[in-house]
């Protein structure tokens, strides 16, 4: 199947048409050039189909809409939103440990986890324009790896049109409860592109022990790590570097991602530098939600730039039992990233929108996410000047395309 998207402005520049053919970008013109009304290819000779029949391009008028690459979302939980039930109150203790607690409390009652209420978070998204996905899922003693089945049932819907990268999370901890590291050892030998840990000294109490079980686990399987790290300051710092110890000490090639981090924003300017320059030199990345409660003590986009620790943006989780806040728009969380970081200047939050989109790549595992010939043809068109008047005013998304399908469209 092809797909000519005329007049649109990629990253705002020059009007282009731009061809897809299956699920691949594979070309960009002058806008008004391209088959079937350009020279290249007449509408009286339409292309011949694999099986022999014609097929003309569907073509699709861009407007003269704004194109970005589809909006990668680093950081979510699709696994566990009441989104579309009624309306649940919060009623959790403070704190990562009550809220823990509350959801486990409630989560069967509200048929946690589904493929169904997956797939509403999911829709969610994609209405935001977001095309690739990295998710937590739990598991757990209580769960096993439903979650994990139910999400892969949600995913598969999407007949391949939505990217979504899978990392088996203890969101109860991973020492605490005996039995967990067997079960993250089995979602990985199951397929996931990661497990996740959660505050070794926060909720393990043994950073050593849920660090070392964690890299056994990649060194055996090959599987990324992407740990939730809320510990603070000094301690985050000190469980970051144990994780950098061990990857030095064995050599480790598999993907290592530290969530969250507030740590790294959180000390003095000697230790961050030191930090962070040991973190780009050994390919650690981190993700953020953009937590408005940091204020402007978030993640610090110039220094990550500098050391080159790469950075990606999420939603986090979107109404579930720890919130009910979210909506499932990434590039919202990239204007709350920018705004109360305090960026205003052109160049900081272009880099923002390429850091939700573009620069996300290496999120889900893709080595090129653009808006360029031999890219996974996910876009979004948007009604905005340019990237960063898209950023500050999150116009709707009007066309959504994932591996060269319309997905969304209000353009008529």
């Amino acid at each position: 199947m092809s797909i000519i998207i005329t007049n649109v402005r990629p990253w705002g520049g020059p009007a282009q048409d731009i061809t897809i053919d299956g699920d691949t970008f594979t070309g960009f013109a002058d806008a008004g050039t391209s088959a079937p009304h350009g020279p290249a290819a007449p509408a009286a000779e339409p292309a011949l189909g694999a099986h022999g029949t014609d097929t003309a391009p569907e073509v699709i008028d861009g407007r003269g809409l704004l194109a970005l690459p589809g909006i990668v979302n680093g950081h979510a939980h699709v696994d566990k939103s009441w989104l579309g039930l009624p309306w649940q109150s919060y009623g959790g203790e403070p704190g990562t440990d009550g809220r823990i607690r509350h959801e486990r409390a409630r989560r069967d009652e509200l048929g946690i986890p589904s493929a169904a209420l997956s797939s509403r978070v999911l829709d969610a998204m994609v209405g935001h324009g977001t095309t690739a996905i990295r998710s937590h899922v739990d598991v757990d003693l209580g769960i096993g790896l439903s979650g994990i089945e139910a999400v892969r049932e949600a995913v598969a819907a999407y007949d391949g049109t939505l990217a979504v990268e899978i990392v088996a999370f203890p969101q109860d901890g991973v020492l605490r409860r005996p039995g967990v590291v067997d079960l993250l050892r089995r979602a990985a030998e199951s397929g996931v592109e990661h497990i996740g840990g959660l505050d070794p000294a926060g909720i393990d109490r043994d950073p050593v022990g849920q660090i070392d079980a964690l890299v056994d686990i990649a060194r055996d399987t090959g599987v990324g790590i992407d740990i939730h790290l809320h510990d603070p300051a000094e301690l985050g710092v000190f469980q970051i570097e144990l994780l950098l110890d061990r990857m030095e000490r064995w050599e480790l090639s598999s993907p290592v991602n530290i969530a969250h981090g507030f740590a790294v924003a959180q000390i003095d300017a000697a230790g961050q530098r030191d930090l962070l320059a040991r973190m780009g030199g050994l390919g650690v990345t981190m993700s953020t939600v953009a937590p408005p409660r940091l204020g402007a003590a978030q993640l610090p986009l110039h220094a990550l730039r500098e050391h080159g620790v790469r950075l990606t943006l999420g939603t986090d989780g979107i109404r579930d039992l720890w919130s009910p806040y979210g909506t499932g728009d990434t590039l919202g969380i990239a204007w709350q990233y920018a705004r109360v970081s305090g960026l205003v200047r052109d160049e900081d939050l272009l880099d923002v929108v390429r850091t939700a989109t573009s620069d996300g790549a290496w999120a889900v595992g893709r080595a090129d996410h653009d808006l360029t010939a031999g890219a996974r043809a996910d876009l979004v068109l948007v009604d905005a000047e340019n990237p960063m008047d898209a950023l500050v005013r999150l116009p709707e998304r009007r066309l959504v395309v994932g591996g060269g399908r319309v997905l969304r469209s209000t353009l008529g």
